[in-house]
């Protein structure tokens, strides 16, 4: 029983970390269009995040062989940080002609920036859930399923606020980069190319 309850509070402190980085990504993207459209990419990086994480779940066994995914993940979500840093700020810094209506960013390429880093998010999440949760099949379901949820609420709180604040858009895009660095320096730890100190392997 004490062993349950240890690895069930680090599957909700995995997954609180994890889906909280997944939500910024979504909350950002989301945060460049009109309510209706920002409700339509929310929801489909809820459902494309549960899809993703219940794929992986299944397949858990092979994942911890492909770590070259988490390199790969790690250099898209840099590619999404810089066009949202552009989406998100250099557009508001051009000049407005009196004649022309300021578009939102395009509704296909920002989906496609939510399937990119939930497939990448989702990955790096069930390896932390599924390692941690080792024999307990119920528990590793409940994390899962809580990701999700967090990633939804979390979500749509992060599209509204960033609207009032843009300062938090900053903070946001400094988040996913720092992930995705982790990310990439992680996978190449797991493959042997460079090797990090035991101390600080648990940040990777």
């Amino acid at each position: 029983m004490l062993q349950e309850t240890i690895v069930l509070f680090q599957i909700i402190f995995i997954d609180v970390i994890m889906a909280a980085d997944n939500a910024i990504i979504i909350g950002l993207i989301a945060a460049n269009f009109a309510p209706v459209h920002r409700k339509q990419i929310i929801m489909l990086g809820i459902l494309a995040a549960f899809i993703f994480r219940f794929i992986f779940a299944l397949s858990a066994t092979y994942l911890f062989e492909f770590y070259f995914i988490k390199i790969i993940g790690g250099l898209l979500l840099i590619w999404i940080v810089n066009d949202l840093r552009r989406d998100l700020f250099e557009a508001k810094r051009k000049i407005k002609s009196p004649t022309k209506i300021s578009k939102e960013p395009s509704y296909i390429e920002s989906v496609w920036k939510v399937l990119f880093a939930d497939l990448t998010l989702s990955f790096d999440n069930v390896i932390g859930v599924v390692g941690a949760a080792k024999d307990h099949f119920y528990i590793m379901v409940f994390g899962l399923v809580l990701s999700v949820i967090l990633v939804g609420t979390l979500a749509s709180y992060f599209a509204k606020y960033i609207q009032n604040h843009k300062w938090i858009g900053y903070v946001g895009l400094i988040v996913i980069l720092i992930v995705a660095l982790q990310l990439i320096i992680g996978g190449m730890n797991d493959l042997n190319i460079i090797q990090i100190n035991q101390e600080f392997e648990k940040f990777f």
